[in-house]
């Protein structure tokens, strides 16, 4: 199977290479043409635009940041829906719009052009692993056809529903998270602030019903020793997934009180500057706010956990 891909960063590098690893032949394109060195050692093929790609390619995988890229690509000059013919496959990995994704759908599907909206969760140690979930709207017959490309980069690869399901799928997951996020960040300051420390709080309340739901694991990663740089994922690329789901909330009339809270807490960090940081940082802003911070060492965490 013949597959192009394009947009080789930190999640796009890795699943293009597991495809490799996988048996598939590749062609690659990015703006950054170094990003490609690794895939063009193991065999993979350049290509100067993204229509070059479609052209060279019977699957066409994106991984790009954003909405504004994903149109850029698939429907911009020299862009995918310039090479793209009937029969080929066009298939979104990137957090984007379902608005897009439909309307890249509308444009295309009329020549013939299957596209499938797929993105995945599992940040870029799952795309490392692939251990990625992979969550696709489209058609499912053409779903079946591409889904051994997705299993070389993704272990749970799931059929969602028609164009755009994935998509919607994707920004439900993400901006739950970042709401837990905040209510993290609210409970614990007043906790430690009312007297407990943060290790003791954070190893008491892992063994209730929500730490064994998991709830509080990832805290030790980034909010609990006080360490957001380098990021796992970016700030401005976590708000960016917030804001696309509080518009599909104002679109349909749904409202969205507490996605709008943690978009506001987000927005206000990335402001600050921290939009490279990782996506946790705004809890620092409750931190301040509270007068008391959360903190221990990585150090002092592993030692409990192996008492």
């Amino acid at each position: 199977m013949n597959i192009g891909f394009i947009g080789l960063g930190t999640m796009g590098g890795s699943m293009a290479l597991n495809a490799i690893r996988g048996g598939h032949n590749l062609v690659v394109h990015d703006i950054r043409r170094e990003s490609a060195t690794p895939h063009l050692e193991m065999g993979a093929e350049w290509a100067d635009t993204p229509r070059e790609v479609a052209q060279r390619s019977d699957i066409v995988l994106t991984s790009l940041p954003g909405p504004v890229e994903v149109e850029a690509v698939a429907l911009g000059d020299e862009g995918l829906a310039e090479g793209l013919s009937e029969g080929k496959v066009y298939l979104d990995l990137s957090t984007s719009s379902p608005d897009l994704i439909r309307r890249i759908d509308a444009e295309l599907s009329p020549r013939g052009i299957h596209v499938l909206d797929a993105p995945v969760s599992g940040g870029p140690e799952g795309a490392r692993t692939g251990r990625l979930a992979i969550w696709v709207g489209g058609d499912r017959e053409v779903y079946e056809r591409v889904k051994p490309a997705l299993d070389s980069i993704g272990d749970q690869p799931y059929y969602v529903g028609p164009v755009g399901a994935g998509s919607v799928a994707k920004l439900v997951h993400n901006c739950a998270g970042y709401i837990i996020q905040a209510g993290l960040a609210e409970v614990f300051t007043m906790g430690v602030k009312a007297g407990v420390d943060p290790l003791d709080l954070w190893l008491a309340v892992r063994q209730g019903a929500q730490g064994r739901r998991g709830t509080f694991e990832r805290m030790a990663d980034h909010f609990l020793i006080d360490s957001y740089d380098p990021p796992d994922f970016a700030l401005r690329l976590a708000r960016k997934d917030v804001d696309l789901a509080c518009q599909v909330g104002r679109q349909y009339d749904v409202p969205m009180k507490l996605a709008n809270l943690a978009l506001a807490e987000m927005t206000e960090a990335l402001n600050r500057g921290w939009g490279d940081r990782d996506s946790r940082v705004p809890m620092v802003l409750q931190e301040e706010r509270a007068g008391v911070q959360v903190n221990t060492t990585a150090e002092a965490i592993q030692d409990a956990l192996e008492e």
